[in-house]
C-alpha cells in the first residue's frame, strides 16, 4: 500500500517582516496564497527511512534526514512511538530554493500521507503543531487557499479569497538561502527603526473581493531590498514582466523566484511569453490561486 498526497507552491502578497528577535527569528505579517504548481510526496512502506526525488531540480533536493519530508515523518513517528520506516517519494515540480515553499509543501505532504498510511488518528491541530516545529512556512503549506500568518508565520488565520488570481513565476538561474536573506535584511535595517508588521487592511479586501487591480496596488515584500541585494540581476526579470504589462511584479518570498500579478489568462501568457523571450531568467510557469491545501489522491 501507499499514499500519495499532493501539496501546493505558495507566492507571499504581502511579507511584512519586523526587526530580529532575540531568538533570532523575525516577526511577520505574512499573506500567504496557494497556487497550483504541486509536489507530490508518495509513502510507502519500507524496511527503512529512504527519500527519493524526481523533476526539475530534483539533484538539488537532499535525500538525507535533513529534507522535510524525512524529518516530518521522523516526527510523526516519534509521537506515535512507531519507527519512521518508508520510502519517501517526491515528484518534484515546484521550483527548489525559490522563494515558493517548495521544501516546507514536502514536509506538509509528507506529514499528512504518513499520517494517512499509519492511520494515527492525529488532530488537525496536532498535525499543524507539528508543521510548525518543522519550519515557519510548513503549517500553509498543509492548510493552502490564503492565509495571514503571524508570529514567525507559523500562526495562521485562513482569509477569503473572492475570485481567482492569474500568476506568472520567473524562476532564477540560481537559488536563495533564506537565511542570508534575512541576514541582509538586518544589515540594511542596522540603524533605523523597523516597524511592527500588519496586515494591509487593502490588500485583504482586495484577496476579498476578488479585485486583481486593488491587489496589485497593495502587494508588498519587506525582503524584496535584500533579495535584490545579495541578486541585483532580479531587477531585470521585474522589469521584463512590468514592460509586458504584469499589474504586479515583487520578488516571492525569500527569492529568488519573482512572482507576476495578471489581470487574466490571455495576460499571463503575454507576460510569460515576454519574459521567456527577455533572457532574464531561467524558466517560466504560470499558475492560478488560491489552492487547495495539502490532499489526499
Amino acid at each position: 500500500m501507499s499514499v500519495t498526497v499532493r501539496v501546493p507552491a505558495k507566492v507571499n502578497v504581502q511579507l511584512a517582516v519586523g526587526a530580529a528577535r532575540p531568538d533570532g527569528f523575525h516577526d511577520l505579517a505574512n499573506v500567504f496564497l496557494a497556487v497550483d504548481l504541486h509536489d507530490e510526496v508518495t509513502v510507502t512502506p519500507a524496511d527503512a527511512l529512504r527519500v527519493t526525488c524526481a523533476g526539475p531540480d530534483a539533484a538539488e533536493v537532499p535525500l538525507d534526514r535533513t529534507n522535510l519530508a524525512a524529518r516530518a515523518a521522523i516526527a510523526l513517528a516519534e509521537r506515535y512511538g512507531r519507527t519512521p520506516d518508508v520510502h519517501l517519494h517526491i515528484a518534484k515540480d515546484i521550483p527548489v530554493a525559490g522563494g515558493m515553499a517548495g521544501g516546507s509543501a514536502d514536509g506538509a505532504g509528507a506529514l499528512l500521507a504518513c499520517d494517512t498510511l499509519w492511520g494515527t488518528g492525529a488532530s488537525r491541530e496536532e498535525l499543524l503543531d507539528i508543521c510548525a516545529e518543522l519550519g515557519s512556512d510548513v503549517p500553509f503549506s498543509l492548510v493552502g487557499g490564503a492565509a495571514l500568518g503571524t508570529g514567525r508565520g507559523e500562526q495562521l488565520t485562513p482569509l477569503e479569497v473572492g475570485a481567482t488570481f492569474h500568476w506568472v513565476f520567473a524562476m532564477a538561474g540560481r537559488g536563495l538561502s533564506t537565511p542570508a536573506v534575512f541576514r541582509e535584511f538586518d544589515r540594511l535595517a542596522e540603524g533605523r527603526d523597523v516597524p511592527e508588521p500588519v496586515a494591509s487592511r487593502e490588500l485583504l479586501a482586495a484577496l476579498a473581493k476578488g479585485d486583481p487591480d486593488a491587489l496589485a496596488d497593495a502587494v508588498s515584500n519587506d525582503l524584496q531590498p535584500a533579495a535584490l541585494s545579495l541578486f541585483p540581476d532580479l531587477a531585470h526579470t521585474l522589469a521584463a514582466g512590468r514592460a509586458a504589462g504584469a499589474l504586479a511584479a515583487l520578488v516571492s518570498g525569500s527569492g529568488p523566484t519573482t512572482a507576476f500579478l495578471t489581470r487574466d489568462p490571455e495576460s499571463a501568457r503575454q507576460v510569460a511569453r515576454a519574459l521567456t523571450a527577455s533572457g532574464t531568467c531561467r524558466t517560466v510557469r504560470t499558475a492560478t490561486g488560491a489552492a487547495p491545501g495539502a490532499t489526499v489522491l
